[in-house]
């Protein structure tokens, strides 16, 4: 069997007066695209944090990519790591094109790479615009251009779906598949779980902080 690409063993989280995330045991296999579901505050977000290691578990343990939650060793991993958010990674007073290159700047890419996936999302005869002047779409849009551009092999999808039309929720689907393709994985939080059952293998609903498996 290959090494998960995450695996968490009794981790919680707490905040100030709660327990966020209690008990949570959790493995993500390579080629898999993994549904989370819950009712808003159930912590699925607090869930997706942990797994992109932006939150150190309270208690329990767990690794992403072998290297051990709340260590330094998570550093070295970070980028192989993509996560779209409620809010767009996006520097308002930046163009959507200076935005990318900044990107490729940072992963060592040409930055016509940069071009090519704003071309890619649909965004190339926008890329001069300031982010400040987009819609909500368009930097839903920038958001899965920089993920085809930074190709990572763990991918964290928050309500991807928020804020797209329906030709550009396409991307969704085709961003999934490519990464679980390359043998990659993928933990997609969504409300509509009818859309969600297209592009997934198995799902995972927190409620009362615990996480149980749904029945397919």
């Amino acid at each position: 069997m290959p090494s998960p690409i995450a695996s968490l063993e009794s981790v919680a989280v707490r905040r100030p007066g709660a327990l966020v995330l209690r008990d949570i045991s959790f493995r993500l296999d390579p080629g898999e695209a993994v549904g989370l579901f819950g009712a808003n505050g159930s912590g699925k977000t607090t869930l997706l944090r942990v797994l992109a290691t932006l939150l150190r578990p309270s208690s329990g343990s767990g690794t992403v990519f072998g290297a051990r939650l709340g260590t330094a060793a998570v550093e070295t991993v970070r980028p192989r790591i993509g996560l779209v958010a409620h809010e767009p990674a996006l520097a308002p007073h930046l163009s959507l094109a200076e935005n990318l290159q900044l990107v490729a700047d940072l992963i060592g890419v040409e930055r016509a790479a940069a071009d090519r996936a704003l071309a890619d999302v649909g965004l190339g005869g926008a890329a001069p615009r300031l982010v400040v002047h987009c819609s909500n779409g368009m930097k839903r849009r920038a958001e899965f251009a920089r993920i085809l551009l930074t190709a990572p092999r763990l991918l964290l999808l928050d309500e991807a779906h928020v804020g797209l039309d329906p030709d550009a929720a396409r991307l969704v689907a085709h961003t999934i598949e490519t990464v679980t393709t390359a043998g990659g994985a993928v933990v997609l939080v969504s409300h509509e779980r009818e859309r969600a059952g297209m592009m997934i293998q198995r799902a995972v609903e927190l409620s009362g902080g615990t996480l149980t498996a749904v029945a397919s």
